[in-house]
């Protein structure tokens, strides 16, 4: 079965970068469609950028876009989101998930697997 573990979220101040890391187990990051999206609270999900097995990006919404960029590592088996320019707007949990496809559909924002999520805030 697959599982899905994020990481490198944590403080950092307006204008800064992260880069969150989402480590697969139990599946091959080349072989299907991973994405990233995120819940703040009292907020709707949002659906942010996908990665397909064929290396197609997509995003879902002008919030992250010139500013957010996913990519893949097959040798650590790790989808990762490179954050820069970060916006307190931009606090949320952040999530990596996957419905084991090789396409990236719908809004983003429902997978059949999904981590546990990392805390990103924005804040001076």
């Amino acid at each position: 079965q697959v599982q899905l573990v994020e990481s490198g979220g944590g403080l950092v101040q307006p204008g800064g970068s992260l880069r969150l890391s989402c480590v697969v187990s139990g599946n091959t990051v080349d072989y299907n469609a991973f994405g990233w999206f995120r819940q703040a609270p009292g907020k709707e999900r949002e659906g942010l950028l996908c990665i397909s097995s064929g290396e197609h990006v997509t995003d879902y919404g002008d919030s992250v876009r010139g500013r957010f960029t996913i990519s893949r590592d097959a040798a650590t088996n790790t989808v990762y989101l490179q954050m820069n320019n970060l916006k307190p707007e931009d606090t949320a949990v952040y999530y990596c998930g996957t419905d084991l496809v090789i396409g990236c559909y719908g809004k983003g924002v429902e997978y059949d697997y999904r981590g546990q999520g990392t805390q990103v805030t924005v804040s001076s």
